[in-house]
């Protein structure tokens, strides 16, 4: 891997920092009037020592974070993650050992402090909003898959934060911040992937109110810690009737359960997908009984998308460098293939697309940032979860979220294969054999698509929002009529948005519904390309000279990628319904 601060290094991503983000408003909903800060002050708490006290102490706060973190996976991590990929995580009698050089990296970022990046201050975690999670995500996917799932684990920590009583509050998630334990989520079974409602692993309680676990669990990442740091499993059982109210959430330690063993997978090789066996397993109840799954797995839904975008952008990002390294040292016909023009274009078109894909990321995490945060203000304020939920602000960035969070999983997903699928031809036959990074970068990149939901959930989660959305007053309409009104978009830009208005109504009146539900995946697409056409005009502009005047370049190339796309469906659906 490239040897380079992994922040400081990527300008695309360093714009977004001091020129694109709206920090006031992120900052506003996070910070809650810095309150961390002035807790400090009263109470003089050393969990809360970091706490920004004024919008330009949380910027800097948080892009130290993004450069720490960079140069640790740039310069250190990318060291070792050939080794680590080629030794891989290993079985033998029931236990699991890791690579050492991944266990080293995980340790450096813990001497750092970046681990806990997804947990509260208050709780010993570094406290930021979910935009610069997004980013500092990217960073750490852009290094390596394994890795980074390794460091991300402790932040499950979130499922607690939001469900756990007080008092398993304080007991375990300062734990997890200081990586004495590293955290899984125990959801798959053998027979039961997507379909969570009908898991049949069971929880009992016993006389004395203590709850016991009896069942298999499969792909569960990271069950058996991380070297000699151990788990926390966060684990769905059956404590009632049949479907999802018969299941609660439980906290099980790795101590108390038996790996049977760990897939042998296409890629992700350094990291441990576990086959858990709990047998008569204690177990801690998380939150209430019966609301496991349709309240507290589905509330961690949109952060485990955004997860997934930011895994997308950053392995899309690594194969891009790779390949740009490859193009410009390779000659053939006596000049690098860089300069070809067949191999030029794809370079560039990949270029764009992980612009496109990033915008998306963050405007994911946005959404997010500016619903969840204004909600937690207000449980401190003392009004209860049914006043909040009727809120203006919060009411629409919510479903804004719902709509932009499986959009983004589905879009930087799938097109992370497509580019890297480009960057693994740029290296030509090189890139076929395991001498060159993209080589295992293609092949972890995979797996996107499939778990934390696959492309197909994402799309039947998004699709709705599109069908209602862009009626006269829907709130996706009002959304893109709100982003393109902030700036002067170009007339290519306008034609393509009046374009997509047109077919979405073409595309309702497809009959019967199974032959219109089988062109869900275009119109999610279709709208996922106009979004991030609308942002890509729309951040250029924020730019000046010839920054300014290269990135509108690109924009118009992804707006006619776009276009060509629109005018695909549109003429399809009209034969169809004709």
């Amino acid at each position: 891997m490239i040897k380079t601060n992994y922040y400081s290094s990527n300008i695309d991503l360093m714009n977004h920092f001091k020129k694109f983000i709206n920090w006031k408003e992120i900052i506003e909903s996070y910070e809650d009037n810095f309150s961390d800060f002035l807790e400090y002050q009263e109470s003089g708490n050393d969990k809360l020592s970091n706490a920004p006290s004024n919008l330009e102490e949380a910027i800097s706060y948080y892009e130290s974070i993004l450069d720490s973190a960079g140069d640790i996976c740039g310069n250190i991590v990318s060291e070792n993650v050939s080794t680590m990929d080629k030794i891989g995580a290993r079985y033998e009698n029931g236990k699991v050992t890791l690579p050492k050089e991944l266990v080293s990296s995980y340790n450096k970022m813990k001497e750092a402090g970046l681990i806990p990046y997804g947990i509260q201050r208050k709780y010993g975690g570094l406290g930021v909003p979910f935009v610069v999670r997004a980013l500092l995500g990217e960073i750490l996917y852009r290094v390596d898959t394994s890795f980074a799932i390794a460091v991300g684990c402790a932040n499950l920590a979130e499922i607690l934060e939001r469900s756990a009583s007080e008092e398993m509050k304080n007991e375990w998630i300062p734990k997890l911040a200081n990586a004495e334990y590293v955290c899984s989520m125990g959801l798959t079974e053998p027979n039961y992937g997507s379909d969570l409602p009908n898991i049949t692993t069971k929880a009992t309680e016993d006389s004395s109110g203590k709850w016991v676990l009896n069942g298999t669990k499969r792909f569960i990442t990271q069950a058996s810690g991380v070297g000699d740091i151990p788990s926390i499993i966060l684990t769905l059982a059956r404590t009632g009737g049949a479907g999802a109210r018969g299941l609660s959430f439980f906290l099980v330690q790795s101590k108390d359960v038996q790996i049977a063993g760990i897939e042998k997978k296409l890629g992700l090789h350094a990291s441990p997908t576990c086959e858990v066996v709990l047998e008569n397993t204690p177990g801690l109840l998380i939150g209430e009984k019966g609301f496991g799954l349709i309240k507290y797995t589905m509330n961690m839904l949109n952060g485990a998308r955004m997860g997934i975008a930011s895994q997308g952008v950053g392995m899309a990002q690594a194969a891009l460098e790779e390949a740009k390294i490859f193009a410009k040292s390779r000659i053939q016909f006596g000049k690098p293939i860089s300069e070809i023009p067949a191999i030029k274009s794809m370079l560039r078109k990949i270029e764009r697309e992980i612009i496109a894909m990033r915008l998306l990321m963050i405007e994911g995490g946005r959404a997010v940032d500016l619903y969840y945060w204004r909600g937690e203000q207000l449980k401190k304020k003392g009004m209860n979860e049914k006043d909040i939920s009727k809120d203006e602000k919060i009411k629409y960035f919510q479903k804004l979220a719902d709509f932009l969070t499986p959009t983004s999983k589905f879009y930087c997903a799938e097109m992370a294969n497509e580019v890297i699928y480009d960057a693994l031809q740029v290296h030509g036959g090189s890139g076929f054999t395991e001498d060159y990074d993209i080589s295992r970068i293609y092949r972890d990149a995979r797996i996107t698509t499939i778990y934390d939901g696959t492309s197909q959930i994402q799309v039947m989660a998004a699709i709705g929002t599109i069908i209602t959305g862009m009626n006269e007053n829907g709130q996706l309409r009002k959304f893109l009529d709100d982003l393109i009104l902030e700036f002067n978009p170009t007339s290519l830009l306008k034609k393509i948005y009046e374009e997509f208005k047109i077919i979405v109504p073409i595309f309702k009146s497809i009959e019967p519904t199974q032959i219109r539900e089988s062109f869900n995946k275009d119109l999610v697409e279709t709208t996922a390309r106009i979004i991030c056409s609308i942002l890509f005009e729309k951040t250029s502009n924020l730019l000046e000279g010839v920054e300014k005047s290269e990135r509108l370049s690109q924009a118009k190339e992804y707006e006619l990628d776009t276009i060509a796309l629109l005018y695909g469906n549109k003429e399809k659906w009209k034969l169809i319904i004709e």
